[in-house]
């Protein structure tokens, strides 16, 4: 779906009080819901899929199932934004630390005054904690939910209690927290558009992503080149998102 569509299908899901989760697929997670059961599982719940990563948008064309394009987190979050804003749309904020989601929830307030922030919470929480965590989403009344939250915890928490938080639209935005927040910097347009915003962040925290885009990054390129080799799906029919993923696990 392009991001033109994931917001229009997300509009029609607050109008018509049809919930609709959202997943995001990159590189990392694709390798990652190999092993990960319940990973694979709460993205096989998700009514929207999106390629958050552009070099899974790369091998669905060399596999010859085009995606239309990327959808970054951070460009559907404000696009989702600007919907609440619109519509004046009540938002709940889930993830990151503290005084980032409470950041986080300033901005918004500043740059989208006709959304309602009608909760916050920060994303250091225990298992034991989650389910007071989700009855004060389902108190809250929101429309829609952001997670600010890393893999696979937000997706975990979305697929254990999605369903009861009575949210039209769930969204795991990851990092975009941090981005909005300020916390760290966006790679320029120049950069997003050659494909290389994993570099530039990369360039920002060496120390902490190299290993995982080294590691991921070549399992993901063996992964590829095995589908384009050995295809378990064919290549003549588009196919679902569940059988996207399942080419895979």
């Amino acid at each position: 779906m392009t991001l033109t569509e994931v917001v229009g299908r997300c509009d029609a899901a607050v109008r018509h009080q049809r919930p609709v989760q959202i997943g995001v697929l990159n590189a990392a997670k694709v390798v990652r819901l190999r092993s990960d059961a319940l990973l694979r599982n709460s993205l096989l719940q998700c009514e929207v899929m999106v390629a958050d990563g552009q070099s899974v948008v790369w091998a669905s064309r060399l596999l010859g199932r085009p995606l239309p394009e990327r959808v970054a987190g951070i460009d559907l979050f404000e696009a989702l934004l600007a919907l609440a804003d619109r519509d004046r749309r009540k938002v709940y904020l889930l993830g990151a630390r503290p005084e980032v989601v409470a950041e986080v929830a300033r901005v918004v307030e500043q740059r989208y005054p006709r959304a309602m922030v009608v909760g916050s919470r920060d994303g250091y929480f225990t298992d034991a904690q989650a389910p007071e965590v989700a009855e004060s989403i389902r108190r809250s009344g929101a429309d829609m939910l952001f997670l600010g939250m890393v893999s696979p915890k937000k997706e975990i928490f979305i697929g254990t209690y999605g369903q009861s938080l009575d949210v039209p639209v769930v969204h795991g935005v990851g990092g975009s927290f941090d981005v909005l927040a300020g916390v760290t910097d966006r790679a320029p347009l120049a950069w997003q558009r050659a494909g290389m915003e994993w570099a530039y962040r990369l360039k920002q925290e060496p120390r902490r992503l190299a290993r995982r885009y080294l590691t991921t990054n070549t399992a993901f390129l063996a992964l590829t080149i095995q589908e384009r080799v050995r295809p378990t799906l064919p290549y003549a029919a588009a196919p679902t998102a569940e059988q996207e993923l399942r080419s895979v696990s």
